[in-house]
């Protein structure tokens, strides 16, 4: 049963991630059962009604009933899975009510966080593969990846954020088309120069989420990991003062 489940898209860590997977699972129940109906209905038909049983097809041209049928009940079927899934959607897309915003920004080929509001406003960082893993991607370099602790999937600097508390972010880009993925959050936004995009999450449990950037952007588009931390509220609130008290406000990318 382990294993069916590995097979089965995740359940994620957000509110939002939990409203995708029921929807997901409901529409998979619908389509299973319908699976069963039709398969089951050809494979009786040909068990028992095969010419070598002697059986003699019967002979019309068409009938209405039936017609009606096949096309009201796949019809209602639709509905039926529409009105959650647009519900779904519409939720998806419902950036109100946030508590805070944090603006990401992609680059070739790293990421930038700001803080716009509440009380880490005014911290903003950049977000690099780390040097671990800068090292070992390298031709000819010593370092070994399998060595590496999440090689690829590990960054200097990760986003953190506080647990129980509805998230709204801008997304954009400074060069090129990214996207911003977490598969824990159950959405991904591409981020476009000259456009942002707006989403939102609300993460349940303390943690390190990873994902990455799910555009082709580039030569490097392998190397742009995302992470993020999340922390309860007073732990957030506790790393807030720290970064508020250390002069480096952002981090150098150069000749990365």
């Amino acid at each position: 049963m382990e294993g069916f489940r590995a097979l089965n898209m995740p359940r994620g860590a957000t509110a939002m991630s939990e409203a995708v997977y029921d929807l997901h699972m409901f529409v998979l129940t619908i389509c299973v059962v319908i699976g069963i109906v039709v398969f089951g209905a050809l494979a009786y038909s040909i068990a028992f009604h095969r010419k070598s049983r002697g059986v003699t097809p019967a002979r019309f041209s068409h009938s209405t009933a039936v017609e009606v049928v096949w096309t009201i009940v796949p019809f209602l079927i639709l509905v039926v899975m529409a009105v959650p899934a647009v519900r779904t959607l519409l939720a998806v897309e419902d950036t109100s009510g946030a508590e805070m915003t944090v603006k990401v920004t992609g680059y070739q080929w790293f990421w930038e966080y700001e803080y716009l509001d509440g009380e880490a406003e005014g911290i903003a960082f950049y977000s690099v593969l780390d040097e671990a893993s800068d090292r070992a991607r390298r031709l000819g370099s010593e370092t070994d990846p399998r060595e590496v602790e999440h090689y690829l999937r590990d960054v200097d600097q990760p986003l953190v954020l506080p647990t129980d508390t509805r998230i709204r972010f801008l997304l954009t880009a400074n060069d090129v088309i990214h996207s911003w993925w977490v598969p824990e959050f159950g959405w991904k936004k591409d981020t476009i120069p000259g456009f942002i995009n707006e989403a939102w999450t609300e993460i349940g449990e303390p943690g390190v989420y990873r994902g990455a950037c799910a555009e082709l952007c580039g030569r490097d588009h392998a190397f742009m990991p995302v992470v993020v931390v999340a922390k309860p509220p007073d732990e957030f609130r506790r790393w807030v003062a720290a970064r508020h008290d250390t002069a480096d406000g952002e981090t150098s990318v150069a000749g990365r």
